[in-house]
């Protein structure tokens, strides 16, 4: 024991330290072990350094690791002497944490001497990475989004940096043989054999490292000479790991760019001004649907490729991106994608493909924003207002916030793209803090299509249990027999929502959730939308025990088996979560419908957005009042954008377009106001109730999330929490209103009880300063957990 101790002092990976031994301490190293005086090397160190430690101090490098753990500190620890040329900011290490010094894997952030010497520090044990995973500039990022969202910088890192990425996936290691170093001077003195002398020559021919069986086959040998050479040191192995494939991508055509109207030219000239003047500045385009905004991205995009530079393209949704990808590949040769459904080793292609500076432009959903491009140009938000760019686990960081604080510290524009934006980005437009563009008329100057508000509480048909009422079924009759097509809307899945029992006027639900359990007839499955747990077909009532069971309401699959009853002679097809699972399921069904093979299109909000079918003659919204009905400070912000963006798949085309808005709220201001394509009136209202309320963007909301699987110990805690908050807050004097505590709009899910609290400040940084004075005091308690959402989305 004493020997491992010792050689410790002296020795990493059977080398003699060299400061020891060349001072001659080799003896004292050995002493210093016995005496576990090993402050230096990471050990105890009760009678303080040694004088002649102290002498070597200076020569120390320390490493700055963070670990995916919920502390947010980063941890100090010293770089062994044949660690220290390798190891870089970026690298994934493995080092010794805890008071057990189980071995934990961490981000190296910094390296440099240590700030106190008189600390006892450990060393770390390996580096994992070659290169870098993590480029400065995405250290710096992640940091700030660590800072801003409340989290630790380890877990940011954690999450931007792909699994795929860190596991090397689709990669093997390749061993190659080169001539040595040595081997000029060697051969002066070495007499070789004519194989071995023409195995050399094979290699100094080839001008590259070869493998042993491309070096056996092209000198015409076995392995002996080659062993024998390597024995001899005039050989040495290189080991490489290269990608297993190349990944085959999709041919498509060229296609030049299209001519520009008055409205889109004008917007392209401002983007491209602040394109030319290589700063930051966000540009919120708002451009009704159907204005020609994607052309706009392409064509600006062009002007940043032209300086050798890189665009980030981020779209909301995967059903968009395989649309996306096809117009950006028939205008750019080089275009990378990043989504959740690429295979590990196509991503990690992808991105060993974006980090060499090989691809022009990523287009990808919400965690493309950290594709490491050496040289980004410009990033795109399509359809900002979409809430999937808000990550929903920690770190709970909004793609936009990133995006914008990404183009702020790489000096590069930033365009944010919608028919509907959120308030938050009108307000910072309006305000002056961004830079508003706007296309009020769509291309070739169409109109936008009328719409109709339909009163569903008195229509016969509703009131039977249909879900298509008889205004809505007469405009698909007319607008199938003249050849055009229907895409109908219903943000809800599965067959039934509710299962009720009439006896007890009891809901069924899910044993693990306050959520109603879901009937899929397809699968004859009773399932959770949030936990996915699955039963059966309940015919009995789990409170009550008496039988007879309905299935109320309408899911996507109940409406596609009546549009098939009513509309037998036409082709359906539905698209929603459960019909696209497959890879590749988006891009078939959108292929089929723009091809008129199918008629009526149906789904959920996959359906809503993005979608350029100029034969697409009528829209339904089946059922408008779903969003409303959420417990939700933005639902009729997202009811607005919802109708507004359904609104605009029809009337893309020379024959026009209806929409139908099915609704049992025909007077609420959003539905209105989306009928009338109103969205100034829409925010100027909703900015005003917003001001009144104080809620977002005149206030900065942080939400806490309290979960355990005893309700009582989580209630207490959420409690504590707040009342700790509450007497931070009074001491450091800091205007941060803290809410609650409150059962959560689902009090239980996935088998936990759940409690929440609202901090809300006019800005940031008082929230981030109490939240950072309270984090030490806050009350230990095994019995549950919390989780911080700064700007919450949504408040389920």
């Amino acid at each position: 024991m004493l020997a491992r101790i010792a050689a410790t002092c002296f020795n990493w990976a059977g080398s003699p330290h060299p400061r020891l031994e060349q001072a001659g301490f080799r003896r004292k190293a050995v002493a210093v072990a016995r005496g576990r005086q090993q402050n230096l090397f990471g050990g105890d160190d009760p009678a303080g350094p040694a004088p002649w430690e102290l002498a070597e101090q200076q020569d120390l490098l320390a490493a700055q690791i963070v670990f995916n753990l919920p502390a947010g500190d980063t941890w100090t620890y010293l770089v062994p002497d044949p660690l220290r040329d390798l190891i870089q900011p970026g690298q994934r290490v493995r080092a010794p944490f805890g008071r057990g010094n189980r071995m934990e894997t961490g981000f190296c952030v910094a390296v440099g001497p240590p700030e106190d010497y008189s600390r006892r520090l450990k060393s770390i044990a390996e580096i994992l990475d070659r290169e870098p995973l993590a480029p400065p500039e995405m250290l710096e990022l992640s940091r700030w989004i660590g800072e801003r969202y409340l989290c630790s910088w380890g877990q940011v890192l954690n999450n931007v940096i792909p699994a795929a990425v860190r596991k090397q996936a689709g990669t093997r290691v390749v061993q190659s043989l080169q001539p040595s170093a040595e081997a000029p001077l060697l051969m002066q003195h070495l007499k070789l054999t004519p194989l071995q002398q023409r195995v050399m020559q094979v290699l100094e021919q080839a001008g590259r490292p070869l493998r042993i069986d491309e070096l056996t086959e092209a000198a015409g040998c076995g392995t002996g000479p080659v062993t024998l050479l390597r024995q001899k040191g005039l050989i040495e192995a290189l080991r490489e790991r290269k990608s297993s494939h190349d990944l085959e991508q999709e041919e498509v055509a060229a296609v030049e760019d299209l001519q520009l109207n008055e409205d889109q030219a004008g917007a392209l000239q401002q983007i491209q001004a602040v394109i030319e003047s290589r700063a930051y500045r966000t540009i919120l385009l708002h451009g009704v649907t159907g204005s020609g905004k994607t052309e706009i991205y392409i064509q600006a995009i062009r002007e940043v490729v032209s300086y050798g530079r890189q665009a980030i393209v981020l779209v909301p949704e995967i059903s968009l991106t395989p649309q996306t990808i096809r117009r950006f590949r028939s205008r750019f040769p080089r275009v990378a994608v990043l989504h959740s459904h690429l295979s590990p080793s196509e991503r990690h292609w992808y991105w060993q493909q974006i980090s060499r500076g090989e691809v022009q432009v990523v287009v990808g959903a919400r965690s493309a924003v950290f594709a490491p491009t050496p040289h980004l140009g410009l990033i795109v938000i399509d359809e900002e207002h979409e809430t999937t760019f808000k990550q929903d686990t920690t770190p709970r960081y909004h793609a936009r916030e990133v995006a914008r604080r990404r183009a702020e510290m790489e000096q590069i524009p930033l365009v944010l793209g919608t028919a509907t934006p959120t308030l938050e980005s009108w307000w910072r437009a309006d305000q002056g803090e961004d830079l508003l563009v706007s296309l009020p008329r769509r291309v070739s100057s169409l109109p936008l299509p009328p719409v109709v508000i339909v009163d569903i509480r008195n229509d016969p048909q509703c009131s039977r249990g249909a879900s298509i009422g008889r205004a809505l079924e007469n405009a698909m009759r007319t607008t199938l027999n003249v050849g055009g097509q229907v895409i109908l809307f219903l943000n809800l899945r599965g067959f039934a929502p509710t299962l009720w029992c009439r006896a007890c006027g009891e809901s069924v639900r899910c044993p693990s959730c306050d959520i109603t359990l879901t009937w899929h007839r397809d699968r004859q499955r009773s399932i959770c939308h949030f936990c996915d747990y699955e039963t059966g077909a309940i015919t009995t009532c789990p409170s009550c025990g008496n039988a007879g069971i309905r299935y109320l309401g309408t899911g996507t699959q109940r409406l596609e088996e009546e549009v098939k009853a009513k509309f037998g002679g036409f082709r359906c097809l539905r698209m929603d979560s459960d019909s696209m699972r497959k890879p590749g399921s988006h891009d078939t069904a959108l292929a089929a419908f723009g091809a008129g093979e199918v008629d009526i299109l149906l789904g959920t909000q996959m359906i809503a957005k993005g979608l350029d079918f100029p034969n697409v003659t009528l829209v339904g919204v089946v059922d408008a009042d779903t969003m409303l009905s959420q417990p939700d400070l933005r639902a009729s912000e997202r009811t607005f954008q919802l109708i507004a963006q359904v609104a605009g798949r029809t009337g893309r085309g020379d024959r026009g377009g209806r929409v139908f808005v099915q609704t049992s709220s025909p007077a609420d201001p959003a539905i209105l106001r989306a009928a009338e394509h109103d969205y100034l009136g829409f925010a100027t209202a909703e900015l005003r109730q917003r001001k009144e309320a104080e809620a977002p963007p005149f206030q900065v909301l942080a939400r806490v999330i309290f979960r355990g699987e005893l309700e009582p110990q989580v209630r207490e805690g959420a409690k504590q929490v707040a009342g700790h908050l509450r007497q931070v807050a009074e001491e450091q004097k800091l205007a941060v209103r803290v809410l609650g505590p409150a059962p959560a709009p689902v009090a239980r899910l996935r088998g936990m009880f759940r409690y929440h609290l609202q901090l809300s400040a006019s800005e940031l940084a008082p929230l981030q300063q109490l939240w950072n004075a309270a984090a030490s005091g806050m009350p230990e308690n095994s019995t549950f957990e919390l989780t911080v959402d700064v700007d919450p989305v949504s408040m389920r």
